[in-house]
């Protein structure tokens, strides 16, 4: 099933069902949020891969809402050439570039936003002071960031990409708003979830004033926070409906954010007590399930698929539409060519560990953001990549913690 088709409510047609999901590049101008040619000829070689589309690592629509120092910043058409070139070349194969939009509210680390914002004042725990506390958004400002969404949307339509997806998921801002946790606003942007969810809603509708009916519109969605009183799968489902009768296009389900990082998964890590490989690789399937009995919307799926067999059991149950991947794609560049064509049954496997379990998913995310820097170099990706080599690598260079997963 991975290699039928797939028609988009915008009037796109997919020619697979494989999808390069998401992960942080780094790979921005940091002075200007500019894309460089590093960055360009990243997805150059992703252009080659065979998937159906390509989602870039979040672009950020306002300069104080950063994740890293090395994410792309839009804030008007000022970077229309780079921009322009960077979809040329991802789509100069056959696949669609989409853009991913986004604002990290209170996940913007210290080093950037000394005062980010948020839609109440309540400060990320666990961090050490890596992220400040963050203050509660005005309403005129959150119209104003709605306004920036809907006119980073402009601009991606207006630079040749094919589609925008918007970050609602991880614990970002927009998931901030969903969550009953860090929103604690007694205005029309909090309190129930109807009001917990105008902001997302609002983004939607502009980005679709902004860009037509036939220009798709994706929306990235946490499954659950999980986190006691955060964001739930109850809420997500009543949400998916929403989204649904808004018009967008394709819903991804993920889950977690940087207090609770299920997005990282374990993918990578021993997993020998999980049942069986479909537990093991599709660890949102279940909520994709009952995300799937309440809407006709497709499902993106990503976290954690690294087989055929699952992707295609994924595909089959009638809960998933398009199947995410994101890891494997850093060392294995072109596995949705080879698991459409046969020659590969599962990307490869690799471990990434150490004896300090604490240590191994900052390991992680160093030693898979190395592999998109080799090809940001113009160099293939390594398997034999030592870990504390990827270490020293990342602490050479700004990472993103969870920059597997974005």
């Amino acid at each position: 099933m991975i290699e039928l088709p797939l028609s988009l409510r915008s009037g796109a047609v997919l020619p697979n069902r494989l999808v390069k999901a998401a992960m942080s590049e780094v790979l921005a101008d940091p002075a200007t949020g500019a894309p460089t040619d590093a960055l360009i000829r990243v997805y150059e070689r992703w252009g080659r891969s065979g998937a159906a589309v390509l989602i870039t690592g979040h672009v950020i629509v306002d300069p104080a809402g950063r994740g890293e120092p090395g994410n792309v910043v839009i804030v008007d058409d000022r970077h229309r050439v780079a921009l322009r070139q960077w979809a040329e070349v991802a789509q100069a194969h056959g696949a669609k570039l989409w853009m991913q939009l986004n604002h990290a509210g209170r996940q913007s680390p210290r080093r950037l936003s000394r005062e980010p914002v948020a839609p109440s004042a309540v400060a990320l725990r666990g961090f050490a002071g890596l992220f400040a506390p963050p203050r509660a958004l005005a309403e005129a400002e959150i119209e104003a960031i709605v306004g920036r969404f809907a006119t980073a949307a402009a601009v991606a339509k207006d630079a040749g990409f094919a589609g925008v997806e918007l970050h609602a998921a991880h614990g970002y801002l927009v998931s901030q708003f969903l969550s009953p946790r860090t929103n604690q606003r007694t205005d029309r942007w909090g309190g129930d979830l109807a009001g917990r969810s105008r902001f997302l809603l609002a983004i939607v509708g502009a980005m679709r004033g902004a860009v037509g009916p036939a220009f798709p519109i994706a929306v990235k969605l946490n499954s659950a926070d999980f986190q006691r009183g955060g964001f739930s799968i109850d809420d997500a489902i009543a949400v998916a409906r929403m989204l649904d009768a808004a018009g967008i296009d394709v819903l991804e389900v993920s889950g977690g954010n940087y207090e609770s990082p299920a997005m990282a998964g374990s993918g990578e890590l021993p997993a020998e007590q999980r049942a069986s490989s479909r537990e093991r690789e599709a660890y949102f399937l279940d909520y994709a399930h009952r995300i799937r009995a309440a809407t006709a919307l497709p499902i993106l799926l990503t976290g954690g698929m690294r087989s055929r067999a699952v992707m295609e059991d994924a595909l089959g149950s009638g809960a998933v539409s398009l199947i995410g991947l994101a890891r494997p794609m850093t060392h294995t560049p072109d596995l949705p060519a080879r698991l459409l064509d046969g020659s590969l049954a599962a990307a490869p496997a690799v471990q990434i560990r150490s004896r300090v379990r604490k240590l191994d998913d900052a390991l992680q995310a160093m030693w898979f953001q190395a592999q998109i820097h080799a090809m940001a170099h113009g160099r293939e990706p390594d398997l034999a990549l030592g870990k504390w080599t990827a270490l020293w690598r990342g602490f050479a260079h700004s990472f993103s913690p969870f920059g597997a997963a974005a």
